[in-house]
């Protein structure tokens, strides 16, 4: 009988005065993700906020095969799932349904919902790939698709004077991949820039997935969640991820520029469907 190499945790979905309670550590426990990255792992958090899926693969040795487990409640992973997958390591292969795809850093693949035999492998172990995993319930069979990053549909925004100069890169959108619930991109912060996604905003219709990533070592992101009218921060370092509800802001500045996966899954697609919050109603 083969070892599994999953690990898996839950999370369970947190209101508004709970977390507005909270302390440090009770924020971090239910908010933050860390560990995503193991060698020769698979490693996944299930979330009840739409059910969405987070985690990490880094292939070391064998191709890591990606299992079923119990919280799906599914003979194979994507029975009633669809999965994407983001590459933020050296060059990888991802085998799904007898077809194989090889990712460059930062590319990105959709696999959708039935989709068989996935596992993920390293080009070079020396230098391993390292597979950010996104997944949320499906209700439709979309095609498999490999996105370059220089596919992806590009926009920069924000300037110097106010600290937030970055590039977009919209992996799904509208005019492109289909999914059924997944929408997910990929910021890039300029040199000199820390402030992601302010002036802020909620979108109760969706819940949201960060990944921070490109960051020193001694550098840290602070990502502000929580209401509008009561915010809290986490302290987020290199490689880690953090949960917010379709009731928090999601926004953060860093002590350096770094880049960040965001991914979104609930009633729509629709990227621009946020409700905005004045710069003044913050608290």
């Amino acid at each position: 009988m083969n070892q599994s190499h999953t690990d898996y945790t839950s999370r369970f979905a947190i209101d508004p005065a709970a977390a507005a309670a909270m302390g440090t550590d009770e924020l971090r426990h239910n908010f933050h993700i860390d560990g995503l990255f193991q060698p020769g792992r698979i490693s996944l958090t299930y979330t009840h906020y739409d059910r969405m899926i987070v985690g990490g693969a880094v292939p070391t040795g064998a191709p890591l095969q990606l299992e079923a487990i119990k919280p799906t409640g599914t003979k194979n992973f994507l029975d009633r799932r669809e999965l994407i997958a983001v590459n933020i390591g050296g060059t990888g292969v991802i085998t799904a349904g007898g077809q194989s795809f090889e990712l460059q850093a930062r590319d990105m693949l959709y696999l959708g919902m039935g989709t068989t035999d996935v596992s993920f492998a390293s080009v070079d172990k020396t230098a391993p790939a390292k597979f950010y995993l996104l997944s949320a319930p499906a209700h439709q069979a979309w095609p498999s698709r490999l996105i370059r990053i220089g596919d992806a549909k590009r926009l920069d925004l924000g300037s110097k004077d106010t600290c937030n100069e970055r590039s977009i890169f919209q992996f799904i959108h509208a005019e492109g991949v289909k999914t059924c619930q997944l929408v997910v991109g990929m910021t890039q912060l300029a040199p000199g820039s820390v402030w992601n996604t302010m002036p802020c905003h909620v979108h109760d219709r969706r819940m949201e997935a960060y990944l921070y990533f490109d960051l020193a070592e001694t550098a840290r992101v602070f990502h502000f969640m929580g209401e509008p009218d009561e915010t809290r921060h986490i302290v987020m370092s290199n490689e880690e991820a953090v949960l917010s509800p379709g009731w928090s802001i999601h926004s953060g500045a860093g002590t350096s520029n770094y880049a960040f996966i965001w991914a979104m899954a609930g009633d729509n697609v629709d990227y621009t469907d946020v409700d905005p919050v004045a710069l003044g109603d913050l608290r």
